[in-house]
């Protein structure tokens, strides 16, 4: 079981050896700090000459490209690429997140610059647009964006002298920008015959409108405005790559090697050439230059980075080397040393000091070097080269031993024996070759077991065995030193390894995933000592395993910082330093190993923040070593509220069913009926996978969810106050901090969060966009200006709001477990917690993203599932509930101490001014202290506890709590079976609502001549209920099985019950004693049905497709009516009691007679002349318009008739309940339609004397009870939707004006064919004509230029003229209103026609224009606010529509 916990031990990144250098470029700065900043694979670098130290930025999860520094040196933005990149901005001395700017865009971020202020960042994509983003990026939000080019930029910076500009450049381009507004607009920089059109590379922006840019031949334009002045030819001799300004004028660098620095008016200052310097070479080429005081930063294509002082501009110093083109495979260790040997394709070989963290000797090879090894006395270096040769160095002086080549292939892998007497080389074509170290590497054996390239060696102690790795994945064994295949197991059993880097094998086995094959672990190595493992993967990761690593899917801890591709990984000689080596990175990382014993004391050795967390006790067995999951959890961990068609989906399938059906629409419709129905009271409450969503307002209400209504509940006067703006179920509920507002979030596609008033019961926000399925958890901030909300979506996304301005501040994907509940920090509005399975999270808001680092539970406890959390008295302290009882006690991210709190999970944790309470499994209610250390006082929820004047009654002691609260004296207590208990503080219990428990509510009834009905659930309960003023639950009796349908007889004295196996019982309708019952079926009993008059006979059908008739007297079954060809659904009798009209799941509608049950065919017309006593049925022709046009997709589940028989009430698979005129004939009837259920409303039913409809949701587990409103007797409320799935014209209600301008379509005129055909060709371009294919598209945007432009010298042109704009007739008035306004006390007139904006001045008739927009303007406003006079707003018609602001003169 060892290796199904992760070590308690940890690596920390303590130095990293490279610079990217390549494919980048103005990426090595100067910090204020006189530190360097620079990256390096996906870690943020800031290393101190003076101490020679590094600290590490660790925010991103792939290859960082892109780097700017803040204008005051502090702060620094870095971009990555990916799938979807973000923006990190980060603190250089602290190396934490300040600002994550994410989702806009695509593929990685090219480029990156700060304005003069620093308040806002712009950033280039690498998208095939090649998008221009501005950002104010403290708050995380975009600002503007534009296509950038069609081609790549290189650079853009910010005009430091000009407010709102900004220039870029790149392939064949530079481009001149102006942010207008939220409005990017570029101009293209003219070449003209100055210069030739070429590649830009880098550019810096002077005073007086000058830009300088660096071209690919080394000349350097000058740029006045848009157009090119001058060029400085020659100033390089090859390509520009950097540019940096400073006070002292400009640098240069460039790929000759070169520097170059300017004064201020771009005249030559110095030249400093690299490549004749001591530590220069020939093909050095500059890629970042940055010019500070006297001191001058180099950073070269080939990963170094020198710095010079200008007065001894001849000796550079290097600070910093890596490793460059090509791959990085070779890592060896020395044996008695603390040094690191590493090999790579671009040739050369390096060994590094691990103690001095530098580069101590450097070689290059005439080939790429694949592996690497040292023999036992650190004599010899062998490599592995990439044309199948090997060369044996002298480590001393790294002189050549010998150069031997037996293989064309590349050598992967070889290693020298313990006793240093042979050298195994693993090769690409399936061998391994053995060779004697004192024979001057003579070949000794070979081993040609392997069907597939050698990946990693290994030899045993004695030197006697050798294993493999091969491609393939396979292990195999060879005696040394001749090379033969060892087949017996037993020969090896005992053998004891001197090193253990193979990835196969039954000691590493826990590295791999448990069900896969396959093959990106690149390298392992053991710690024998440490009983620690090391991987290195194709991801970029680094995890450490205990070791052995026996059962797959082990635990782990993993590390990030590689951008991809590890491709080798190694102890240090004395196991304290893990080194790793990135393929495509070129880096070269050394890891700190922190034993577990050091652990304890280290505290500052936390997981570093990141996006991606770099500590994750993950593992690919999601649950290996948590305890078991308690079996109320786990069925909740199974919930996934998805919906195979969702609300938001009518209007598009609304749509699809018109046309197929458009032939029933003719006949005139019924209109809907007059009487209408209004909630009156809810029985039930969401426990069962909710919590902490009670809460007394503001008032002494109580406010709580149920189905898809938010309940205020007033326990005084016992009535019920709705909201009923979602149109799904609610799943989470929180209260604002002034217990006034309440948010509530619900299921859905795009699902949204309501934030609405308790007293005015109305929608202050609606959030909506960037959760999917539903959302599970929400909260307020104290000062109840932001809301936190997760999502149930994969990924369960956590949102940040500023929810009155329905503005998304932040966004992180929280865990791919579910998550329970999230609780925002009440003194910094920045930080939260989310607590879930696996899940103990603490986060910080960074811009538009939020950074999480996971709770650290060292050796207090294991990884286990959070229930509830809440915050203590101060910021850094918070506590949660586990699934095992226990509560935690946290400080920052580190778990303190554990206290047991309850036998069972602590669902509920609620925070008072001095102290805590909890609420558990175990149906006990605990007051704590506000350590956490005494229990001050426990209630238990029981019976016997109950007040007289508790209205209904418990169903059983100690139920689930799910959610807790104090308020008014009293402790208010949810539980999981649906009820809402009030605990006084002495001890007395109130039970105030109670619903059904979980499991689907099918039966209802209502009694023949008393305000009350009964339910029977799946929850194996039947109740009856109140619905006069009391409504209580009055008497409840649990069944063996679950029921699905009920009746009263006609006298109101027996109840009939049908059960879910076939069996139904009457019982005694007063006490609910069994009278008798029968089991005559094996399938559900789906309806029964007492005759009418005396009850005589009882109709029980079931979903075996049979109905039973028998005698209620002598409790005999008189007759069986067969026929139906699937379930049974719906059951009526005529008012005689000798027919039976059955419904059934095939959508027959059949009749039967009674008693015998003898099939009888009636046409569908006589059918309606017959008396029914009741009308639960959903076919035939007198119901025929209750179908929805999208019948095919939902099922109309429930029906009831009013006993006056005038409306039809009905309940659907999509939560509606629907009011229909009876009959209803004809397809698609105009109805009533009322939103509360929030799916499947399985039953519906009118009261003896239709004053109140009660309406059943199945999964909802709610009973409704609505109040019938007779036509007249009020005004119309929101609540009632007159509609229909059709609207036709004999509708009415739109003024034939009205009508025209609402089926207006606004086509992009500047996109669409011509209004006027035009005919007929001008006869000297008839030749020239193109055809229509090759015509270029009607376009109001600017002609692009031509690449050719010929000037004909031989022919004279007419100069031509400008046109300017004189007067303009007309005004659109025809689809536009409220466009005409006076502007300068009457003076002038401002209106609007085509894309024209005309200032019309009364007493002279002359106009002015503003003609900025490129299609018809649409609306036109004047700003009112006497601080802008003359402001004006118009809009246009177009696919990226803008708006625009103007000032009127």
């Amino acid at each position: 079981m060892a290796a199904r916990s992760a070590p308690s031990c940890h690596l920390r990144l303590e130095w990293v050896y490279g610079y990217r250098g390549h494919q980048c470029r103005n990426n090595l700065y100067y910090t204020a700090a006189k530190e360097i900043v620079y990256f390096v694979a996906g870690v943020g670098v800031v290393y101190s000459p003076r101490e020679h130290r590094q600290k590490f930025y660790r925010g991103h999860s792939d290859d960082i490209i892109s780097l700017a520094l803040h204008p005051e040196r502090a702060l620094v933005a870095t971009g990555q690429v990916g799938k979807e990149p973000y923006i990190c901005v980060w603190d250089s001395y602290t190396v934490q997140t300040v600002s994550v700017l994410k989702d806009v865009h695509t593929h990685g971020i090219a480029c990156l610059a700060f304005d003069l202020d620093g308040q806002r960042l712009v950033s280039v994509g690498l998208d095939s647009k090649n998008a221009v983003c501005v950002w104010d990026w403290k708050r995380g939000k975009m600002l503007s964006m534009a296509p950038g080019h069609t081609d790549r930029i290189f650079d853009i910076s910010w005009d430091l002298y000009q407010p709102n500009k900004l220039v870029s450049c790149g392939v064949k381009h530079i481009k001149f920008w102006s942010l207008c507004g939220n409005a990017l607009t570029p101009k293209r920089g003219v070449f003209g015959k100055t210069g030739d059109l070429q590649t830009i590379l880098c550019l810096a922006c002077a005073r007086d409108e000058l830009t300088y840019s660096g071209a690919l031949n080394g000349d350097i334009y000058v740029w006045k405005g848009i157009n090119l002045i001058r060029t400085i030819q020659g100033a390089h001799t090859a390509g520009i790559f950097s540019m940096n300004a400073c006070e002292e004028g400009f640098a240069t660098g460039g790929r000759d090697g070169c520097i170059r620095l300017w004064d201020l008016t771009f005249k030559p200052i110095t030249v400093i050439d690299l490549r004749e310097t001591d530590q220069g070479y020939k093909g050095l080429s500059v890629r970042s230059v940055c010019w500070r005081g006297d001191h001058i930063l180099v950073g070269t294509q080939d990963g170094e980075i020198f710095e010079i002082v200008v007065h001894e501009r001849n000796k550079p110093f290097l600070i910093m080397q890596g490793h460059c083109e090509g791959e990085l495979w070779a890592l060896a260790v020395h044996p008695t040393k603390p040094l690191a040997v590493t090999g790579s394709d671009d040739r050369s070989v390096r060994i590094w000091s691990l103690v001095d963290h530098a580069l101590i000797a450097r070689c290059n090879m005439e080939e790429p070097v694949r592996c690497a090894a040292v023999n036992a006395d650190g004599i010899h270096l062998a490599l592995g080269m990439k044309d199948g040769s090997f060369t044996v160095l002298r480590v001393r002086d790294m002189t050549e031993v010998v150069h031997i080549k037996d293989r064309k292939e590349a050598i992967h892998e070889l290693k020298y024996s313990p006793d240093g007497a042979y050298l195994a080389v693993g090769c690409n074509d399936s061998s391994v070759d053995v060779y004697g170290v004192a024979q001057r590497y003579k070949k000794l054996g070979e081993c040609v077991g392997s069907l597939s390239f050698i990946t990693h060696l290994d030899w045993s102690s004695d030197s006697r065995y050798l294993q493999t790795n091969d491609g393939n994945g396979k292990r195999l064994l060879y005696r040394m030193p001749g090379g033969k295949e060892v087949a017996s197991k037993e020969e090896i059993k005992g053998v004891h390894w001197a090193s253990w880097t193979c990835v196969s094998g039954l000691e590493v086995n826990g590295i791999w995933p448990k069900y896969s094959d396959i093959n990106d672990i690149n390298s392992v190595d053991g710690n024998y000592i440490g009983q620690v493992l090391v991987t290195a993967d194709d991801y970029g990761i680094v995890k450490l395993f205990r070791y052995p690593c026996l059962r797959k899917g082990a635990k782990f801890k993993k590390y990030i910082g590689h951008s991809a591709h590890v491709t080798n990984v190694r102890w240090s000689h004395d196991y304290q330093w893990v080194i790793s080596i990135g393929g495509a990175d070129h880096s070269v990382f050394q890891w700190k190993f922190i034993p577990e014993r050091k652990l304890k004391d280290a505290l500052h050795i936390a997981p570093q923040e990141s996006l991606a967390d770099s500590n994750s006790d993950e593992s690919d067995s999601d649950l290996s070593d948590v305890p078991e999951l308690d079996s109320e959890i786990e069925q909740e961990t199974q919930l996934t509220y998805r919906r195979q068609v969702y609300k938001e989906d009518l209007p598009q399938l609304k749509e699809q069913y018109k046309e197929k059906q458009k032939s029933g629409t003719s006949k005139r419709r019924e209109r809907a009926p007059g009487n209408s129905i209004r909630l009156h009271f809810v029985h039930g409450y969401r426990g069962y996978d909710c919590r902490s969503n009670l809460f007394y307002t503001q008032i002494g209400e109580i406010v709580y969810h149920v189905a898809a209504v938010g309940v205020i509940y007033n326990r005084q006067q016992n009535t019920q106050r709705f909201y009923l703006g979602h149109d799904d179920d609610i799943l989470c509920l929180a209260l604002h901090p002034l217990k006034d507002y309440v948010a509530t979030g619900q299921v859905g596609r795009d699902p949204s969060i309501h934030i609405w008033d308790t007293e005015t019961i109305k929608p202050l926000s609606i959030l909506k966009g960037y959760h999917q399925y539903g959302v599970c958890a929400v909260d307020f901030s104290a000062d109840g200006k932001r809301l936190a909300s997760v999502g149930i979506d994969d990924s369960h996304t956590v949102v940040l709001w500023d929810w009155k301005k329905g503005e998304k501040l932040s966004v992180a994907r929280g865990s791919k477990d579910k998550i329970f509940v999230v609780k925002m920090n009440p003194y910094v509005p920045d930080k939260l917690i989310t607590a879930g399975i696996k899940h103990m999270k603490f986060w910080r808001r960074a811009g538009g993203g939020l950074i999480g680092r996971k709770g650290y539970m060292g050796t207090l406890g294991k990884s286990d599932t959070m229930m509830c959390a809440v915050y203590g008295r101060t910021e850094d302290m918070a506590f949660s509930g586990t699934s095992t009882g226990d509560v935690c006690i946290w400080r920052d991210i580190f778990l303190v101490k554990t206290v047991k709190a309850h036998d069972g999970p602590v669902f509920s944790m609620h925070a008072l001014e001095k102290g805590f309470v909890t609420g558990g499994k175990d149906g006990v209610v605990a007051l704590w202290d506000d350590s956490f250390e005494r229990c001050l006082k426990t209630y238990a929820i029981k019976r016997a506890a109950l007040a007289p004047g508790s209205k209904g009654l418990l169903l059983e002691d100690n139920p689930s709590i799910r959610a807790i609260s104090l308020g008014h004296g009293h402790i208010l207590v949810g539980t999981k079976n649906g009820e809402i208990l009030e605990v006084d503080k002495s001890g007395p219990i109130t039970l105030l609502v109670q619903g059904h428990m979980e499991g689907e509510v099918w039966g209802l009834a209502t009694h023949p001549y008393l305000p009350i009905c009964a339910t029977v659930s799946d929850d194996k309960t039947l109740r009856i209920w109140d619905l006069s003023p009391s409504h209580c639950m009055l008497a409840v009796r649990k069944l063996k099985k679950g029921g699905r349908c009920c009746c009263f007889s006609p006298d109101g004295k027996a109840l009939a019950v049908g059960l879910n196996d076939g069996s139904f019982l009457m019982a005694n309708a007063d006490t609910l004693e069994d009278l008798v019952s029968f089991h005559h079926r094996k399938d559900v009993i789906s309806d029964i049905r007492f005759s009418p008059g005396s009850g005589k006979y009882l109709a029980v059908a079931s979903h075996d497709s049979f109905i039973d008739i028998y005698n209620v007297m002598s409790s005999k079954r008189v007759g069986i009516c067969k026929g139906a060809t699937s379930y049974i659904t719906h059951v009526d009798w005529d008012i005689r009691g000798k027919l039976l009209q059955v419904n059934t799941g095939a959508k027959e509608q059949l009749f039967f007679e009674a008693p015998r049950g003898k099939k009888q065919t009636i046409p569908s017309g006589e059918a309606e002349k017959i008396g029914w006593a009741s009308w639960t049925s959903v076919l035939g022709f007198c119901c025929e318009a209750i179908w929805p046009v999208i019948g095919e997709v939902t099922d109309v589940t429930a029906s009831c008739l009013t006993s006056d028989k005038t409306v039809l009430a009905t309940g659907d698979d999509l939560g509606f309940v629907k009011l229909f005129r009876y009959p209803a004939k004809g397809k698609f009837g105009k109805f009533k339609r009322y939103v509360a259920h929030s799916t499947h409303v399985t039953n519906v039913r009118w009261t003896y004397d239709d004053s109140m409809l009660v309406t059943l949701g199945g999964a909802d587990m709610s009973l409704m009870v609505w109040t019938n409103e007779m036509e007249g007797y009020r005004e119309k409320r929101p609540c009632d939707s007159e509609e229909s799935d059709i609207d036709s014209e004999e509708d009415g209600g739109y003024d034939s004006d009205v009508t025209r301008e609402n089926e207006i379509s606004y086509t992009i005129r500047a996109l669409s064919t011509n209004i006027r055909p035009m005919f007929g060709i001008k006869p000297h371009l008839q030749q020239k004509e193109p055809s229509t294919d090759e015509r270029p598209p009607v376009s109001r945007a600017p002609p692009q230029p031509e690449k050719l432009q010929t000037n004909n010298v031989g022919k004279k042109k007419r100069p031509i003229e400008d046109l300017v704009l004189e007067l303009v007739f007309g005004y659109r008035g025809r689809d536009c209103r409220n466009n005409v306004h006076y502007l300068n006390d009457g003076d002038d007139i401002i209106y609007h026609t085509a894309s024209v904006g005309i200032l019309h001045n009364v007493a002279t008739g002359t106009q002015s224009f503003y003609q900025e927009h490129n299609d018809d303007i649409l609306c036109l406003t004047v700003n009112q606010h006497p601080k802008f006079i003359n402001i004006v707003a118009t809009g246009q018609v177009g696919q990226d529509t803008t708006s625009t602001l103007s000032i009127c003169p």
